[in-house]
């Protein structure tokens, strides 16, 4: 089985093949809780906490999840503070900084929107009940 790295090295990117690793990184970003995250991210650091008060409905779980991928990825940097209780702090790195305008767009994009999308699937609906 080859690694990522040497798949890359016979062929360029490309999401549409099944074996480009680009794919792990589209399923990153396209991720609801990634856009949300990374939306927050974009002007300050912000502490867990803040996070998870300012996310509506995500679970600690999926949050911390949400956060070590993006840690993983390079998108987001993770700083703790030697302090009683520990204080930890998120920020998006310069690779992190390059998606920000992209998600807020797309969260832009649904919020103008969703009316239209709502009434498409009223419409849909409609026309497929049986």
């Amino acid at each position: 089985m080859d690694t990522i790295e040497e798949l890359m090295l016979h062929k360029p990117a490309c999401a549409f093949s099944a074996l480009c690793p680009t794919r792990l990184v589209l399923n990153r970003i396209a991720d609801k809780w990634t856009v949300l995250v990374v939306i927050l991210l974009q002007d300050e650091t912000k502490r867990f906490s803040q996070l998870q008060r300012e996310i509506d409905g995500i679970s600690q779980k999926m949050l911390t999840q949400t956060l070590r991928g993006l840690e993983r990825d390079g998108l987001v940097t993770r700083k703790v503070y030697a302090t009683v209780p520990p204080k930890v702090e998120y920020a998006l790195t310069p690779l992190g900084n390059t998606l920000k305008d992209m998600l807020y767009a797309i969260k832009t994009w649904s919020e103008t929107n969703i009316e239209a999308v709502i009434s498409a699937q009223k419409n849909y609906d409609m026309l497929n009940e049986k």
